[in-house]
Order: C-alpha cells, then structure tokens, then sequence
C-alpha cells in the first residue's frame, strides 16, 4: 500500500508506452525551459520566439504562460507568499508532465522565490530543468509596463507586486542568464536563438 500526501490506498500506473518511447516518435528528448524574471523583462517575448523558431524546426513545444494558467488552473489563487508557491507547484507538476510526454516545455513565469524554482527542478532530472533568467533592469522592466501594474504598484493600487514591494530572488546556477548588451536587448530571435543552441549542444533536438 502507498500512500501520497493526504490519499491512501493510490498505486502508480505503468503504460507500456513510456517515455523513451514517445521521444523515439517525436525525435527530440522532453525538457522544461523555465523563463523566469521581473514583469516586463520579456519572459513571453522569448517564448513565443523559443516556441516559433522549435516549430519551424519541426520540434514539438507547449507554452505553460503565467497569466494564461491563472484564467483556468491557478484562477483559484491569489499573490499571498502561499498562493504564489502553490501556483508555482501546480506548473511544476504540469510542466513535468509535458517532459515526460516528450515535449519541450516552456514555463514563462515571474517565479520570484528561489525555494520554489529549486522545487520544480527537483520534480526533473537536474539536466532536464534549464532555467533562464532575464536579467533585465527593473527601470527597464518599469519603463515597458505594457500592462500598466508599475504605475498601480508605485501608486499603491496592487500590493506585494514583484519588484516593488516583494522581492524577486534572482537564480544563483541558471542555465541561460539573459541580459542586455551595452544597454540594448538583444532582439527577440537572438534570444530564441541562444536557446536553441544550448538545446542543440545538450541534445534536446534528436534521438540518437
């Protein structure tokens, strides 16, 4: 008998179809690309960009976007230190599951707290996680404000809002660190292309 958290009497399924099996179909290994950073630091942008660039090389990726999620899954959830960490487990576990399926995952979330960016790499294989972090300025960040929150937070309209005032605990062993280059972005095709290579050089993009 097994028991996981609050269930009893739960037994994990075997299929005879497992994962080494679908990513011989897909000819790519599954893997999660965890786009972390500040509001406003082109999470989205790189990944729509990472997303197009593996498609155009007949490679199959999902986007797991932070917002998209909190319309369905995380709707349920609020910012509260606890709610954050919980949506944060819930992609995890989502994102996990897309690997194992065989897929390239992309997570495109703000992701503030450390604690639990290491957990959902722990859910993986470490090489199976790659974190990229968007070391963007936070007056860069700040001066976009596509969606106007700064100027809600600066103005006390949203509280605990990243940045302002709650922290973002920037990763200390990322994978990918993206940052400008003599204060210019790099383009939204470069960003997907370093990417990419590191995907090509860890040998996510085929079988062998």
């Amino acid at each position: 008998m097994s028991t996981i958290s609050n269930s009893t009497n739960i037994f994990w399924q075997e299929c005879p179809v497992g994962k080494a099996e679908r990513q011989k179909l897909l000819n790519q290994k599954g893997c999660v690309v965890w786009i972390t950073g500040l509001s406003g630091s082109g999470k989205s942008t790189l990944a729509c960009s990472l997303s197009r660039e593996l498609h155009s090389r007949g490679k199959l990726s999902y986007i797991l976007d932070g917002d998209n999620l909190r319309h369905g899954i995380n709707k349920d959830l609020g910012f509260k230190p606890e709610d954050r960490t919980e949506n944060i487990r819930r992609v995890g576990e989502i994102a996990k599951l897309f690997a194992d399926a065989g897929l390239i995952c992309i997570a495109s979330l703000i992701s503030p707290y450390r604690k639990d960016r290491d957990a959902c790499r722990a859910m993986l294989p470490d090489a199976n996680f790659i974190e990229v972090f968007m070391n963007m300025p936070l007056e860069l960040c700040e001066s976009r404000d596509a969606k106007g929150l700064y100027k809600l937070a600066r103005a006390g309209k949203i509280r605990g809002f990243t940045g302002i005032d709650d922290p973002y605990e920037q990763p200390l062993n990322c994978e990918i660190e993206i940052q400008q280059n003599n204060g210019v972005c790099p383009l939204p095709a470069a960003l997907a292309g370093q990417v990419v290579t590191y995907l090509e050089e860890k040998g996510f993009l085929q079988v062998e």
